[in-house]
């Protein structure tokens, strides 16, 4: 019965809400990419206007514009640039396109792969392929992504055979290798290599996977899995087979190659295993418990406690080195808003500038005074400060609240305390507020009544005045009147009566100005003794 009351909808309707939601989807990306091109445009100029001439210390309008967009929609530092620059093609280079996306003529997949196919081609013959693929796609939706890949890269050789060219030699600069954390504690490896370069290294590992013996108990693709360790340690993949005979059992001593430092934060119960509070893997992540102690098996371990800062340390510029551990583990990532850059690549700063003329004015190098930004944001704070740009601020929590130009706020809190909750600073517990309904509906009575006293002679005066207009707009028409009366029994012969002198008066304007104000209220006489 209830199922009958309340029946699924059918599968046409949600056909066409779906349908209805990728439409709008694609009109709101268009919004978003017309107001990011709107405001790189207007930092564009502002950044050429400041300063005619800033070397060095300049931030580009483009830079202010991703710092701007990253912090609002929280984005990475390449995410937040790749936008924007996006953006920009579909402002510039392709407004044909963009108006096929905010028409859901097309969706922001498709736009996406025109952007990034027809970035090599040559200004000035852009908006020929810009029109051309915008009458194209009109009726794109049953366009597969390899079709729409062909079709672009077709017309792009017609017009412009040497950007396509030029696409092999833009691949070989872009090219990079990455390390992407995986939920299930391990990592991917992926990047880009030069046909030359990928052939060596893949001869390489395939070598190394297969100098050990039969007894090898790992498959291949594990075997080359562990020779990327290996290498990275400058030695040959040591055999596990466990027979002391093996020649590709490797040792210890054999290792005559540089070695990698890898940093793991872990709390101390879980490094002597009395826990189980997952670490921190520098560069990678959250790892487990059991991780943390493999790791730390064979790892010096340094113990880390919050530093006590003497009157003459927190008067100098640079801070100590138990200072700055105890930063780069409270923070592990740079501390402008949606930046991810690890520590390991960021640059301990003050974020109130240390005062070198008078070190005790301001700026002291202590926890709570310094932060960790990466490169990117540490020259916006310095460059891009100030009325107009970037200013932060930190509270003793290390809570660091950040000020956009436009005067949006944003709050960053430091990575460390959420992993580790020894390093939260202690507070004070709260007291507690004994409820008292009489108190409570007191003093909303007197709120009231406050509120109610302040309003009163304002809402008198305006009586006042409403009636005062009314009543000098009914005289003025009765007098009007009055006048055009004697103009028609006398004629233009002025009245000799004492009684209405004003009827000899020109005809006055029957509609009051609006600063009109009548003459202030009389105040009531308060005296007992009579008004005589």
């Amino acid at each position: 019965m209830i199922e009958q009351l309340f029946e699924h909808p059918s599968a046409e309707v949600l056909i066409e809400e779906i349908v209805t939601a990728h439409r709008e989807e694609s009109m709101l990306m268009a919004r978003r990419m017309g107001a990011i091109g709107d405001l790189l445009s207007l930092r564009t100029d502002e950044a050429e206007n400041t300063d005619p001439d800033p070397g060095w210390a300049i931030i580009t309008g483009f830079a202010r514009t991703s710092a701007e967009v990253g912090a609002a929609m929280n984005m990475a530092p390449m995410a937040a640039s790749r936008l924007v620059a996006q953006a920009e093609a579909l402002d510039t280079r392709l407004p044909s396109i963009a108006e096929l996306l905010r028409d859901a003529e097309i969706d922001w997949a498709t736009t996406q792969l025109i952007i990034t196919r027809t970035e090599l081609v040559d200004d000035h013959l852009i908006s020929r392929i810009d029109v051309a693929l915008a009458k194209r796609f009109v009726k794109w939706q049953s366009w597969s992504r390899r079709r729409v890949i062909n079709t672009v890269d077709k017309l792009i050789r017609e017009i412009d055979p040497d950007a396509a060219k030029e696409r092999r030699a833009s691949s070989e600069r872009g090219r990079y290798v990455s390390v992407t954390p995986r939920p299930d504690g391990t990592a991917q490896l992926s990047g880009r290599l030069t046909a030359t370069a990928a052939a060596a290294f893949d001869r390489r590992v395939s070598q190394m996977a297969a100098g050990v013996c039969a007894k090898d108990s790992r498959t291949v693709d594990q075997r080359r899995a562990d020779a990327m360790l290996a290498l990275s340690e400058g030695r040959e993949l040591r055999c596990d087979c466990g027979q002391p005979e093996c020649p590709a059992r490797g040792t210890d001593d054999a290792d005559s190659g540089p070695r990698a430092v890898i940093n793991v934060i872990a709390s101390e119960d879980t490094v002597t295993g009395s826990g189980d509070e997952p670490g921190y893997l520098e560069g990678f992540g959250v790892i487990d418990a059991d991780q943390v102690r493999e790791l730390a098996e064979n790892a010096p371990v340094r113990w880390l406690e919050e530093p006590t800062v003497t009157e003459d340390q927190a008067m100098r510029y640079q801070p100590s080195a138990g200072v700055a551990r105890w930063i780069r583990l409270r923070d592990l990532t740079c501390r402008f808003p949606g930046c991810d850059r690890p520590v390991a690549r960021c640059d301990i700063d003050h974020t109130t500038p240390f005062n070198h003329a008078d070190p005790a004015a301001g700026g002291l190098t202590v926890p709570w005074g310094l932060a960790d930004y990466c490169r990117q944001h540490h020259r916006l704070k310095t460059f891009h400060s100030g009325a107009g740009g970037w200013n932060d601020e930190q509270l003793p929590d290390g809570t660091v609240v950040w000020t956009s130009p436009t005067g949006q706020t944003y709050r960053t809190t430091p990575d460390g305390p959420e992993l580790f909750a020894g390093m939260r600073p202690a507070c004070a517990a709260p007291t507690a507020r004994k409820a008292s309904r009489a108190r409570d509906k007191a003093a909303r009575i007197k709120l009231i009544r406050k509120q109610l006293s302040e309003q009163r002679p304002i809402n008198t005066a305006r009586r006042h005045r409403d009636r005062a207009r009314r009543r000098e707009i009914e005289l003025r028409k009765w007098r009007n009147r009055s006048r055009k009366l004697l103009v028609l029994f006398k004629g233009g012969e002025p009245s000799t009566s004492p009684w209405c002198p004003w009827i000899n008066e020109p005809l006055e304007p029957e509609e009051l100005p609006p600063d009109w104000e009548p003459p202030p209220i009389e105040e009531a006489c308060d005296s007992d003794e009579p008004p005589f």
